[in-house]
């Protein structure tokens, strides 16, 4: 089954990488990015996300979401 997923960071709530940045530590398959001193989602490598949810326990500001747009079967299952 594929599971599409948003990841989506709040940049009201967000510290920042100056204040903070653990998302970026964090994430094991690099769904975060550092452009410009500012923390964005890394759009190309989103569908890479585990769902693990280390980005949401770690963050002190609450500022990411991670949803499932939706789910696809495998042909053949």
């Amino acid at each position: 089954m594929g599971i599409f997923i948003k990841v989506e960071l709040d940049d009201r709530k967000c510290k920042g990488l100056k204040e903070c940045g653990k998302c970026v530590d964090t994430c094991p398959v690099r769904i975060f990015l550092i452009e410009k001193e500012k923390i964005n989602i890394n759009s190309e490598n989103e569908d890479e996300c585990t769902l693990c949810n280390l980005c949401l326990e770690i963050c002190p500001s609450e500022a990411i979401a991670v949803r499932k747009l939706y789910e696809l079967e495998e042909k053949g299952r």
